[in-house]
């Protein structure tokens, strides 16, 4: 995906460290809900850092349709009821699910995106010069639908790329205002933020700040 070796090395790095954290917190939680949401983190991880390096392209549809159902799943939590008891509760809990569906949702559009060739793709498939009266020009509808609907990608592309580096940034504010506001020099009463809540507000704001770098080649 990005031209430079030592870019995509840095980035599956921190892929695949923030996934193994998520799978470590899910072997340790005696939630079920709570540890099907951290595999799903670590799995979207994984996944996000073999797309860095074109791996296993022949499950590009099975990675999609898993992504996508982790999306439902999240949207899902976000809007259950509260007597359900699911994860995500409280306003400010529905809105990290919504977050996390959304964070879904892209990685499912670049696996989607990696997995087609542009509308500008002019590849002529291995064995079509081999047949004389072979034609191998693309029909104009199929040419303009193609165009059509990598222009809509593009476009969610670049909102995307907005919205999380958005959310990097707030993270990283969050990330410095629970270092800081919630000490005791600060506030003599509160006790000190927990290494748990730091270190998740860290991974959001790298895994936000990696999915906008990663939908900036495709938009």
């Amino acid at each position: 995906m990005f031209d430079v070796p030592a870019v995509t090395s840095t980035l599956t790095a921190v892929l695949l460290l923030s996934g193994s954290y998520y799978l470590l917190q899910a072997t340790r939680s005696h939630h079920l809900t709570d540890r099907v949401n951290k595999s799903l983190h670590a799995l979207m991880n994984v996944l996000m850092a073999a797309m860095l390096w074109n791996l296993v392209p022949s499950t590009t549809l099975a990675q999609i349709a898993i992504l996508t159902g982790a999306a439902l799943w999240f949207v899902i939590q976000s809007v259950a009821r509260p007597e359900s008891k699911l994860l995500c509760g409280g306003s400010q809990g529905r809105v990290q699910c919504l977050y996390h569906g959304l964070t879904m949702a892209g990685a499912a559009l670049m696996v989607a995106m990696m997995g087609h060739p542009t509308a500008g793709d002019k590849t002529v498939p291995a064995g079509a010069l081999s047949t004389p009266h072979a034609h191998h020009t693309v029909p104009a509808a199929s040419q303009s639908t193609a165009a059509a609907t990598f222009d809509l990608s593009s476009a969610l592309a670049i909102v995307l790329t907005v919205l999380f580096g958005a959310a990097a940034v707030t993270f990283l504010i969050r990330l410095l205002l629970t270092k800081s506001a919630l000490t005791k020099s600060v506030l003599p009463h509160a006790s000190a933020p927990k290494p748990a809540l730091r270190t998740g507000h860290l991974l959001e704001a790298l895994g936000a700040a990696v999915m906008a770098l990663m939908l900036t080649t495709m938009a």
